[in-house]
């Protein structure tokens, strides 16, 4: 998977994180079988369909690992570094990437933007390529 892809992923995930909370936070069921305040037919995105997106994202970025039956534990220790590492430090990356934007927004007082225009802007920078670089 492409690096441009997994940071697109990475802010669905996140986007999709704060469509649960405001639900959850608006007393909304995130489960879609209806809430304790007596609310039906709530939000059917909820935290297990994010948990989906997530668990997607992992097993279309992670590669299968075959240890040979007769390893050691260092041998098995440094076969699941080889292979998951760039993939994980793409993944962290991505979230990483986010999170700054976020942060940066918000420390310089950027009351005029939400969090999820915050997250719209990067997803456009990417799609834009100014992030095809880079580690």
């Amino acid at each position: 998977m492409e690096r441009a892809e997994v940071l697109k992923r990475v802010i669905g995930i996140l986007t999709e994180a704060q469509d649960i909370r405001r639900a959850v936070e608006s007393g909304l069921d995130t489960t879609g079988e209806g809430s304790a305040n007596g609310h039906e037919g709530g939000h059917r995105d909820g935290p297990a369909a994010t948990a989906g997106v997530a668990t997607t994202l992992l097993n279309e970025m992670l590669p299968s690992i075959s240890v040979p039956s007769d390893a050691s534990p260092q041998q098995v220790a440094a076969l699941v570094a080889q292979a998951l590492g760039p993939a994980l430090h793409t993944m962290v990356s991505g979230f990483s990437l986010a999170f700054t934007s976020l942060a940066i927004a918000h420390d310089n007082g950027r009351t005029d933007l939400s969090s999820i225009e915050v997250l719209q802007e990067l997803a456009l920078e990417i799609e834009a390529g100014t992030y095809d670089e880079g580690p």
